[in-house]
């Protein structure tokens, strides 16, 4: 970051939705570069956008976005912020996204990662660099080691570990980054409705007693998937994430340390503390 600021002091930041791209624009800030939002519409938060030097763009505009982006000399891109995967007929297509269709529709024909990888291979093809947030804003994710007050007791850690298996196994389908295991037993699987839509499942299975433990055990564990590029889609954890856990009955989670985002990270714990859940951030491997 440091050796390449004098050559490309401003940071593109294709932005989706929530707070990510914000933080991640503050933190560049601090670091002493200049971030430069390309806010994607109908995901970018339209009002907090306008602290920061943006511009609009639709999704399938790629030739507007890399005009623009070398308009503000912005060699340097990070992508950030939650997207939903879209059907190409809902792509607004201008004439440099026409020049790369096929390329996009192969991309498509995988799954998300496949796809990520696919659009960021075009970026650079036509002579951008993609980062990763651990390049450009470290401090967002996740560190290594218990971040509340309670710290995981036994049964947890074997939850932990037990989640972790599974999600390793899962990687090369290319599926969810997260599960819920309970006592041992693997109760979900995250798909398409994402990490909050998990917890909610599990909520609901509680109170139709299909889960029967009690309240205050299992975890959720959180991580990419094995071999996933970690410049695109890291796993994301945020104070509804702590709700989803609270509704759920869990007794916390396990996140990647330094492979996940952590979105509002002093309200996540003080949400978890005085929830008494255990947060822990699981070393690499």
């Amino acid at each position: 970051m440091a050796a390449d600021s004098a050559t490309s002091p401003t940071i593109g930041i294709i932005a989706g939705g929530g707070v990510l791209p914000f933080a991640a624009a503050d933190a560049i800030r601090k670091r002493g570069a200049e971030p430069f939002l390309f806010a994607i519409r109908g995901f970018c938060d339209p009002e907090r956008v306008k602290a920061f030097r943006h511009h609009w763009v639709a999704l399938g505009q790629f030739g507007r976005l890399t005009r623009l982006m070398r308009a503000e000399n912005c060699r340097d891109i990070v992508f950030i912020g939650g997207l939903v995967r879209p059907a190409l007929s809902e792509i607004r297509l201008d004439l440099g996204t026409l020049r790369i269709i096929p390329k996009i529709a192969r991309a498509m024909r995988g799954g998300d990662d496949h796809l990520l990888t696919g659009i960021g291979n075009i970026f650079e093809e036509h002579g951008f660099r993609l980062v990763g947030i651990k390049d450009v804003a470290p401090e967002l994710l996740m560190p290594e080691g218990s971040i509340t007050q309670r710290s995981p007791d036994e049964q947890m850690q074997a939850d932990i570990a037990k989640g972790r298996e599974l999600l390793a196994a899962l990687g090369p389908y290319d599926v969810g980054q997260a599960v819920v295991v309970i006592d041992g037993h693997a109760v979900g699987i995250e798909d398409i409705e994402g990490t909050d839509g998990l917890l909610a499942r599990v909520a609901r299975l509680r109170a139709e007693g299909r889960i029967r433990s009690k309240q205050g055990r299992g975890v959720l564990v959180k991580a990419p998937k094995a071999g996933q590029d970690l410049r695109f889609d890291l796993p994301t954890f945020g104070p509804k994430t702590v709700d989803g856990l609270i509704a759920a009955g869990l007794a916390g989670a396990g996140i990647a340390a330094g492979q996940a985002l952590v979105a509002e990270p002093q309200l996540v714990i003080e949400k978890a503390d005085r929830a008494g859940l255990s947060i822990v951030g699981m070393p690499a491997r």
